[in-house]
């Protein structure tokens, strides 16, 4: 306790001592991890969207309007069987005009237009498990000789699936390139706040020189030297960690509820859990950055 005690107290020196350097690498490690914490909201809040984008993902296949029943079934079957999905459904040449014209009771024109026809074709509806599989079912349909012995288009069965390939792909692109920037601004942010911790307890080393020397001369133990600069390490990070927590609970007390406001056709919410998860995480990863940086400057500076 004794040692603790020391340990804390040289620290708080050296704080003193290299006060300009002290604050820039708390202020530092302060914006690391704020920008991480506004990355791990921000992307949790990203991956909520794109998982109810994604759970929205379906397959609609169009059949001919003279398909026989048997053959719609058969396919039905074969679908069903498939990995990847989750229900299938049949909507007839009436249901689908019903909801057509459900979704035109701003545009009544357009439904007179029709003029008592039908154009739109039955369709079978396929509700996928894993959004991620739907270009390979939908070519595994495509290739099924019923569906292109009933498909409405015959001479172009692709053209009788609509799945929004483009804006699938575009959604899975960019979640995945998404994800490989934050990784890479995490490990730069990560490795800005080591060098200047580094720096930091270069220069307490360096400015304890001389005291160094003489524990080294009545035989005091390399932990007992090394304790001070691991103490004042821990606490430039975990001052530091806990500033970022700090803001980031300020941002979600007065800000996140206005930009909730103001773009309420999205679901911004991230639960309480969520957020503590996050604070524990950087509370931890700011330890665990002070004590790396502590550790390789004194590995090189400190040769005992």
């Amino acid at each position: 306790m004794s040692s603790l005690f020391y340990f804390f107290k040289e620290s708080l020196q050296g704080f003193a001592r290299n006060l300009s350097t002290t604050l820039g690498s708390i202020i530092t490690i302060f914006l690391s991890l704020l920008i991480i914490g506004v990355f791990l909201v921000g992307g949790t809040i990203v991956e909520r969207l794109v998982s109810s984008i994604e759970s929205e993902v379906s397959i609609t296949a169009y059949v001919a309007d003279d398909a026989p029943q048997e053959s719609i079934d058969e396919l039905m079957n074969t679908i069903k069987g498939m990995n990847g999905v989750a229900t299938v459904g049949f909507t007839t040449k009436d249901q689908a005009l019903e909801k057509f014209k459900e979704s035109m009771t701003t545009n009544p024109e357009i439904i007179e237009q029709l003029d008592g026809t039908n154009p739109l074709p039955a369709s079978i509806d396929i509700d996928l498990s894993d959004p991620q599989m739907v270009d390979q079912i939908a070519d595994d349909i495509e290739a099924n000789e019923t569906f292109r012995t009933i498909c409405d288009n015959p001479d172009d069965p692709a053209d009788s699936l609509k799945y929004g390939q483009k804006t699938v792909d575009k959604l899975f692109s960019v979640t995945k390139y998404v994800r490989y920037l934050g990784a890479a601004l995490i490990v730069l942010l990560v490795f800005i706040a080591l060098v200047f911790i580094n720096n930091t307890i270069r220069l307490a080393i360096m400015a304890r020189r001389k005291e160094i020397a003489i524990m080294r001369l009545v035989g005091a133990s390399n932990g007992f030297i090394r304790g001070p600069f691991l103490m004042e390490g821990a606490l430039h990070a975990l001052i530091g960690s806990l500033l970022a927590v700090g803001v980031l609970q300020l941002l979600r007390m007065y800000a996140m509820p206005k930009l909730q406001n103001a773009l309420s056709f999205l679901s911004l919410d991230v639960s309480g859990t969520t957020y503590a998860m996050i604070y524990i995480s950087l509370v931890v990863a700011g330890l665990i950055i002070g004590l790396i940086g502590s550790a390789f400057a004194m590995r090189r500076y400190l040769k005992v």
